[in-house]
C-alpha cells in the first residue's frame, strides 16, 4: 500500500497505515445526488426526482437519499423506486388501474 511500505507486512502498525491510507466501499453508494430544493446547491434532484436544470431526466436510485441509510438500502431503493414509477404515470396522465395493472 502507497504510503505504508517501510512497515513490516500485516503488522498492527501496517494494519493501521492501511486503515488510515486506503478507503473503499463494496456494498451500495448512496447519498451522492440528493433530493433537495434547487436553491441547495448540494441538491441534484427535486422530489419528484426530476434533475434540477434538465428536462425529461430523473435519477431513481439510492443516490437521491440526502442522508444515507444506517441499514441496507435495497428496502429503500425498491420503495423509491415504485414512487417514481407513480410519479411519471402521474406525469404522464396514467391513472390507477389504466396501465393494464389490477386496480
Amino acid at each position: 500500500m502507497p504510503g505504508c511500505e517501510g512497515l513490516l507486512l500485516w503488522s498492527d502498525a501496517y494494519l493501521e497505515c492501511l486503515a488510515r491510507q486506503y478507503t473503499n466501499t463494496i456494498y451500495h453508494h448512496s447519498g451522492s445526488a440528493k433530493m433537495g430544493p434547487a436553491r441547495d446547491p448540494t441538491a441534484v434532484v427535486d422530489p419528484r426526482l426530476r434533475v434540477h436544470g434538465i428536462k425529461g431526466l430523473r435519477v431513481v436510485d439510492a443516490s437521491i437519499f440526502p442522508t444515507v441509510p444506517s441499514g441496507n438500502t435495497n428496502a429503500p431503493t425498491i420503495m423509491v423506486a415504485e414512487k417514481a414509477s407513480d410519479l411519471i404515470k402521474a406525469d404522464w396522465g396514467v391513472r390507477h388501474g389504466q396501465d393494464g395493472a389490477t386496480p
